[in-house]
């Protein structure tokens, strides 16, 4: 369990993949860029085995915006996009409307 102020910590925004390309080396890693609103982040995600790059293009998602940048693969990620796993798919979230970039989810 964390304390709700353990939650506020967590800055999660909505972010618009503007370009997704598979990473050479990496079955299953695709880079995303996505636009959170005031400024662009490069993120890793471990989703190429059941989305192809082109279809990512446009769609919203939540992004883990402050979380501490890791190198995965040689390649920076500076954030997390949050999916629901079922059984072991990942499958994206999305608003139901369209939304600013950068939106902050409460």
């Amino acid at each position: 369990m964390i304390t709700f102020d353990d939650f506020k910590k967590l800055e999660i925004r909505v972010g618009k993949i503007t370009s997704a390309e598979r990473i050479e080396g990496a079955d299953n890693l695709l880079k995303l860029e996505v636009d959170i609103g005031e400024t662009k982040r490069q993120l890793v995600a471990g989703i190429a085995q059941y989305y192809k790059p082109e279809e990512l293009v446009n769609k919203q998602i939540p992004v883990l915006v402050n979380l501490e940048m890791r190198k995965i693969r040689g390649v920076e990620s500076q954030g997390m996009l949050l999916a629901v796993v079922e059984g072991e798919k990942p499958i994206l979230l999305h608003p139901d409307k369209e939304v600013s970039p950068g939106s902050i989810i409460q």
